[in-house]
């Protein structure tokens, strides 16, 4: 059976992407505009908007809003460590990730009163963690804690090492991992097709009263990031499965 002939759409994001792959396009380099590009294949700007957006979702090329599409570099791969006390950002093996923090005291509300158990409007501080390769953001985390245990002024990067200084004993970290579509701010943020799934990873920490003392809600695109989680087996609980 003969297979179907590929659409016009597929036809230019195969051209395109063997220009990038024989290094017609270079890494960072924009391409022509949309214009240009719909009139030199003869389509309509629609069209070729759909063929750049296959590219965008395989990673690619990059459309920067107000600047045109970019030929995107090779993405670096980070791992989300789980399974324990510290949280965890997602971080390059090459440290070629960094982190910028913004942090926001706001008052709890919707789905905030109940990740955190806490009562509508108690104060709380918004942490806004995203990670970058260059100028290229990488990964999202939003971390909730309680105003009281907030620390102030974190360097950029530090915000982990920090957040424990003021903190009882953590009992439980609960982690729950699932994959979605982006939300249109996270695709914004991450500069991302709003098709690309991510890796959602909300992380609840308990101390030992049973308080809440931080939620994280992390998104890490599918296409750049994994998780790993780790259990350590004690002596005791090594004896008691024998």
């Amino acid at each position: 059976m003969t297979p179907p002939a590929p659409t016009r759409r597929h036809a230019i994001a195969d051209d395109l992407r063997n220009q990038i792959s024989e290094g017609h396009f270079k890494a960072g380099e924009r391409l022509p505009s949309e214009v240009q590009l719909a009139a030199r294949y003869a389509v309509s700007t629609p069209t070729l908007r759909n063929a750049l957006a296959l590219l965008q979702a395989e990673g690619l090329v990059e459309k920067i809003h107000g600047s045109g599409n970019f030929v995107r570099h090779p993405l670096r791969w980070a791992t989300y460590i789980g399974g324990g006390h510290t949280p965890s950002t997602p971080t390059a093996a090459d440290g070629a990730l960094h982190t910028t923090v913004r942090a926001t005291n706001l008052r709890a509300h919707g789905h905030l009163t109940a990740l955190l158990k806490v009562s509508p409007h108690s104060p709380l501080t918004e942490f806004l963690c995203l990670s970058h390769e260059g100028k290229t953001p990488h990964s999202l985390a939003l971390i909730y804690v309680p105003r009281d245990l907030a620390p102030a002024n974190v360097p950029e990067g530090l915000l982990a090492a920090r957040l424990p200084d003021l903190r009882p004993p953590l009992a439980v970290v609960q982690e729950t991992v699932s994959t979605r579509l982006p939300t249109p701010d996270e695709a914004t943020t991450l500069r991302i097709s709003s098709t690309l799934a991510i890796l959602s990873i909300t992380r609840v920490a308990t101390d030992t009263t049973g308080r809440v003392v931080e939620a994280a809600l992390l998104a890490l695109p599918g296409d750049r990031a994994d998780a790993v989680f780790t259990t350590h087996h004690t002596t005791e609980a090594r004896r008691a499965e024998a």
